[in-house]
């Protein structure tokens, strides 16, 4: 691991932190403009709602006007007045239209204050990029993390979020070639657990959150919709992080009863893989640590707690870390063999970012065929499992583009 892996990937993430990435700082003070503009619509909106001026920002202000002027139910409180975080926003959604201009009105002041306000510093006055730094031993799982900026964290889920992307530009004559590994740690689990109708779906290139949900929920393939086929992804992703019944519940809006039989009904689907998590917790309480395909390691001392929830988190760690640790050495010897490959073949294209399961290069418009090639091949024959990698690739003039 130390030999193979992490050392020889220190150069390439040298090189990554040294190409940086463009940005049109222009493009972006437009956005943070546009972005400033709506949240002054929303501040004025929220207060002819309320019926009086006041100030957004202040958590007592507002704890005041949305509990005692227009009485709606109180969650939380605290000895400094009421809370008004996202949690209690969330349930007093649909109680007033009041509750969605705030949510609405926080996102756009977050999205302005982290990613336009903060990333206009990080701007390298002669480059023009922002040269982010990426560290191979912050995370406890084995990840690649960035900091200074952290651009791993650029939003994706938000329409306005995703927006940001579009600031994030290759050089004249260069274009983006940014591929992911379609569903990893899902395809890991299915190679590390030996679970035969895992195993199968992947092979026959299946979608898996379909079929799940076709077993966990009694439907047939043919019948299951968009809503069922959410539920089961929910369901998919929520066992490789050893998710609770309470905790799905919460995710899918759900009693915690209801949650618990649908994780039930997967592990009778899977049975392989609660044999596997079963284990690995097990393994983890008497070494412990867990151990990744490639054999790196992470303590997980909470398992040896006398405290409930500690132990709890242990367990949680100890199901998830095995997989999110493999899939994150999967992509590390990716990155060492596509930089090498871009050397070899003399190309003036280069790997810029990591964001998890994903590479993005800036690819010489001449390069295209070859990189494209080059990034899809090592991606997928990084390591050696019972089912495909898959790999999504696409090119586009920005990282927005490119996704």
């Amino acid at each position: 691991l130390f030999n193979n892996i992490e050392m020889p990937l220190v150069p390439v993430l040298a090189q990554m932190q040294f190409n940086g990435m463009l940005v049109d700082e222009s493009e972006l003070k437009d956005f943070g403009d546009t972005l400033k503009a709506q949240v002054e619509t929303l501040s004025h909106e929220i207060c002819d709602l309320a019926g009086e001026e006041f100030n957004v920002n202040s958590h007592q202000q507002l704890g005041k006007i949305l509990f005692e002027k227009l009485q709606l139910p109180v969650y939380k409180k605290t000895k400094n007045g009421y809370t008004t975080d996202v949690e209690v926003l969330e349930k007093l959604k649909g109680q007033h239209p009041i509750i969605e201009k705030i949510l609405e009105y926080r996102t756009l002041a977050k999205l302005n204050s982290t990613y336009v306000e903060g990333l206009i510093p990080y701007i390298n006055p002669k480059t023009k990029r922002i040269h982010s730094s990426f560290h191979q031993i912050i995370t406890a799982t084995g990840r690649i993390s960035s900091t200074e900026p952290n651009l791993q964290n650029i939003p994706i889920r938000m329409e306005l979020g995703r927006l940001i992307r579009k600031v994030f530009i290759p050089e004249d004559g260069f274009v983006f070639v940014d591929a992911d590994y379609s569903q990893i740690e899902l395809r890991v689990l299915a190679h590390m657990s030996g679970d035969a109708a895992l195993i199968a779906a992947y092979q026959a290139d299946e979608d898996i959150h379909a079929i799940t949900a076709s077993q966990v929920f009694d439907v047939p393939l043919d019948q299951v919709d968009s809503t069922l086929r959410r539920k089961a992804k929910a369901v998919n992703f929520g066992i490789v992080y050893g998710i609770s019944s309470f905790g799905l519940g919460q995710d899918l809006d759900i009693s915690r009863k209801e949650a618990e039989g649908y994780i039930e009904k997967y592990f009778a689907t899977y049975g392989k893989v609660k044999e596997f998590l079963d284990r690995t917790v097990e393994d983890a309480k008497k070494n412990g640590y867990t151990v990744t395909m490639f054999g790196r390691r992470r303590p997980i001392p909470e398992l040896a707690s006398s405290n409930f929830m500690t132990r709890s988190f242990g367990e949680r760690a100890a199901m998830n870390a095995p997989v999110q640790g493999t899939a994150a050495d999967i992509i590390k010897i990716a990155m060492v063999r596509v930089n090498r490959r871009l050397k070899e073949e003399h190309l003036q294209s280069k790997l810029v970012l990591q964001i998890h399961d994903e590479l993005i290069i800036e690819t010489k418009k001449e390069e295209l065929e070859i990189v494209q090639k080059i990034l899809v091949e090592e991606m997928m024959h990084a390591a050696d499992l019972t089912v495909p990698l898959l790999v999504d690739a696409n090119v586009g003039d920005s990282w927005f583009d490119a996704k």
